[in-house]
């Protein structure tokens, strides 16, 4: 698969301690890919389908997808809101990339986020996980 990862796959196993941190994040940069398949907004619908059952998460209300922008920043972004956070796309049609970021406060496996999308989107990824926020947080320390 085209999954180039920007960090090794220590850090990833430590985004994913739920003991360090509230969340992680997958940033997923991809380049060179299919003009026809950021184009259709069907792509869209099959790769949040199929990235949800990778990562086991569910989505929370329906897919918000929407065109807009002008000119070179016309494209499509979407949204999908998942019990434990969101997804969201935004595709840069002109140059031919794609940018997500799979934010979950519930541990995810970012390769298969990042396969997921070649897979549906064509050309080569660049992964980029993160911990988000701090562990442990306590209810007295809301108040």
């Amino acid at each position: 698969m085209n999954v180039k990862t920007r960090v090794p796959d220590a850090d990833i196993q430590a985004a994913q301690d739920r003991s360090a941190a509230w969340g992680m994040e997958a940033v997923i940069d991809l380049h060179d890919c299919s003009l026809t398949r950021l184009q259709d907004p069907a792509t869209y619908h099959g790769f949040m389908a199929d990235l949800l059952a990778a990562i086991d998460m569910n989505a929370y209300g329906d897919l918000w997808l929407n065109r807009f922008g002008k000119g070179d920043l016309e494209g499509i972004t979407a949204i999908q809101p998942i019990e434990t956070s969101s997804v969201t796309i935004h595709a840069d049609e002109p140059g031919r990339q794609c940018m997500l970021n799979v934010f979950s406060c519930r541990a995810f496996d970012p390769a298969a986020a990042a396969a997921v999308a070649v897979r549906h989107f064509g050309g080569q990824a660049e992964l980029t996980v993160r911990q988000r926020g701090t562990r442990p947080h306590t209810p007295e320390a809301a108040r």
